[in-house]
């Protein structure tokens, strides 16, 4: 069986104790490392295949995690019931395959066909306002204002894809294509609190990863990229950047935010939410000259607004009183 999940009295008596300077450092890696994944997958599928670049991220990072858990904790560490193999498996798919796969498709390409990764970064900051949605479509009530940051948010998304009419516009089917992997994995982050999954956050990832690097893998072969790979014909920056993506989006990252989440204010966490779509713009126009148009910063501004008046307004419960549907804007992650 995998391990409890903290009590509401531990995480409390966790946070009492944590430095601020720790969580702050932690949240510095996040907003930094997850903000740096869509400059990273860019360069990765400029001379690797797409979803094949995708299935063994999320495969080696799910196998270097599975040996962690396995040495830390002992030989029943990633033991878990069929119900919940089945669920994490599920979700693994919608976030990894769905989610993370489509993006990458959207930034591989030539200019003018490939979402320049700041682009891809805003899109996807959409995420929980679709969440709202997906609440709201099964009974939820969320608070007024996170209606009207749901709202802004999509003004924003209409105002980043509308055709501008020059070569620095937004391609408009990679665009669309960002946005369906933002559903998907909107619906994954969504499910992941209302179906049973593996109780330790860690052990639900290991099965994620590999549930959705094998249904990448099968997709990257049915596309025949498997066929057309050449290891010898990848660049050394696409292989540097494949790594970075393993080790600092899936791992340190991904470490960090699963602490947070036990040890700092949910409002707090969310607030990647919002910082990542900036530090991604940032990095795309400093490090490969990705356009920043007046239209981008409008659209773009209007969206984080958007995602930061939702997350502003969905507040976790009083300790005891139990969880609230909204705790699931924060599941969402790359």
């Amino acid at each position: 069986m995998s391990s409890p999940p903290p009590s509401a009295a531990g995480v409390v008596g966790r946070r009492a104790n944590v430095a601020p300077t720790l969580i702050w450092t932690a949240l510095i890696v996040v907003y930094l490392l997850w903000g740096s994944t869509y400059l990273a997958i860019r360069i990765a599928v400029e001379t690797l295949p797409a979803l094949l670049s995708a299935a063994l991220r999320f495969a080696v990072a799910g196998l270097i995690l599975a040996v962690v858990l396995r040495l830390r904790r002992g030989p029943g560490a990633l033991r878990v019931d069929l119900r919940q193999l089945g669920s994490a498996a599920f979700v693994g798919v919608l976030l990894l395959a769905g989610g993370n796969g489509l993006v990458v498709l959207a930034e591989s390409g030539p200019p003018g066909v490939a979402v320049p990764s700041g682009i891809a970064a805003l899109l996807v900051a959409t995420v929980p306002l679709l969440v709202v949605l997906l609440r709201t479509g099964t009974g939820d009530r969320p608070p007024i204002w996170t209606f009207a940051g749901v709202t802004l948010g999509f003004v924003g998304l209409v105002l980043l894809v509308l055709p501008a009419g020059s070569a620095d516009a937004v391609p408009l089917l990679g665009a669309l294509t960002v946005v369906v992997g933002a559903v998907a994995w909107s619906v994954g982050s969504f499910l992941s609190g209302r179906i049973r999954m593996p109780a330790d956050p860690f052990v639900a990832t290991v099965y994620e990863m590999l549930a959705g690097a094998l249904v990448l893998a099968v997709v990257a072969a049915g596309r025949g990229e498997l066929a057309d790979f050449h290891p010898a014909a990848v660049s050394t920056r696409s292989w540097l950047a494949l790594g970075y993506l393993m080790v600092a989006g899936s791992l340190v990252a991904f470490t960090a935010y699963v602490w947070l989440l036990h040890n700092a204010p949910i409002s707090l966490v969310s607030t990647y939410a919002y910082v990542n779509p900036a530090v991604a713009v940032a990095l795309g126009a400093l490090l490969v000259a990705e356009p920043i148009t007046a239209q981008v910063l409008l659209g773009g501004a209007v969206i984080v607004a958007g995602v930061a008046l939702v997350v502003s307004t969905e507040r976790p419960r009083r300790v005891g009183t139990g969880p609230r549907s909204g705790d699931t804007l924060v599941r969402d992650r790359q």
